[in-house]
């Protein structure tokens, strides 16, 4: 039974992959060539398979880890826009996705069940580095400065109407009167415990009193700017935030979880070619929060392809040329 359920396990797991549309994994999009990334010896036509979630962001992330490891000589694989963080999550588990980034709040939270997040950005990186590659043999390694970490945001005029500044203030917008506050939610933020659920026990919300919208994560933004919604969660790194004109809400009692980007593979991955994190650590360093921003928004404002942005960005930083 034991046997059976594990091969049941990895038939289901293989099968969320391939609807992906990439199964093994596809050819990196655009060529790239050395710049200051040097073709490796003990990389040359290693296959390496990089994974990434679906929202752009996380595009963006995937395809920085591909150009850079293309020009380091690798043999790269495209596994990026895997469906949900805990599909990447076991993909990279079950040895089909080598190397992906990752947020460290997800990890605490998500991965390793905790429930109270640890608030300095270092510390967080540390215990879950520590507990992950204790419990589960999985490598984090060098955090970006960027922190993706959730937000509510509401629109300027409805901040205005409202006084809306925290989001102690949209607690008591809602409990008080549910019409006041319709919040579109993203259907990962709606059910995970670092998202809505968390946050209500947190700020005293009566889930039963908020009007909930659930969409694609991708759609609040515009439900929250044109009033579909008077409320919304939105990421903080996201470019459409200021481009829509959105009012970001403080994290008044301090709920969200630092959401640090940071490489993560699997021990023996890590081990077998520790040149790959060589080569990442000073793409990882200038990953700013002002940074990612902008790539981002390249990206849902402007209307670039994930790659392409990508790409561009590291051969402005002189990682690559393009080939």
């Amino acid at each position: 039974m034991r046997r059976l359920a594990a091969t049941t396990a990895a038939m289901l797991l293989t099968g969320a992959v391939a609807a992906c549309g990439l199964e093994a994994g596809g050819a990196v999009p655009l060529p790239v060539g050395p710049g200051s990334i040097r073709p490796i010896a003990a990389l040359e036509g290693v296959p390496i398979t990089v994974g990434s979630k679906d929202f752009t962001e996380q595009n963006i992330l995937g395809y920085l880890i591909e150009f850079a490891l293309t020009a380091a000589g690798a043999q790269v694989r495209d596994l990026t826009n895997i469906t949900g963080s805990n599909s990447l999550r076991d993909a990279q588990l079950h040895g089909q996705v080598d190397i992906a980034y990752d947020y460290t709040g997800t990890g605490w939270i998500n991965y390793l069940g905790n429930e109270v997040p640890i608030p300095d950005s270092t510390a967080q990186f540390e215990a879950v580095r520590d507990a992950d590659l204790a419990g589960h043999a999985m490598v984090w390694a060098d955090p970006a400065p960027m922190n993706n970490t959730y937000t509510m945001v509401t629109s300027a005029d409805n901040a205005a109407r409202t006084g809306a500044r925290t989001i102690s203030d949209y607690a008591r917008l809602v409990n008080s009167d549910p019409s006041a506050g319709p919040t579109c939610l993203g259907t990962e933020f709606s059910v995970r415990q670092d998202g809505f659920p968390g946050m209500a026990r947190k700020y005293g919300i009566d889930p039963n009193r908020v009007h909930k919208q659930i969409m694609q994560d991708s759609l609040v933004y515009s439900a929250t700017a044109n009033g579909t919604c008077r409320f919304g969660d939105v990421t903080a790194t996201d470019g459409r935030t200021k481009a829509l004109h959105l009012v970001q809400l403080e994290d008044d009692l301090d709920f969200f979880p630092k959401y640090n980007a940071a490489l993560v593979m699997r021990k023996s991955f890590a081990d077998a070619h520790p040149q790959v994190i060589q080569v990442m650590a000073p793409i990882s360093r200038l990953l700013t929060n002002e940074t990612i921003t902008e790539l981002n928004r390249r990206v849902d404002v402007d209307g670039a392809e994930p790659a392409t942005v990508a790409r561009d960005w590291l051969v402005q930083q002189g990682f690559v040329t393009a080939g």
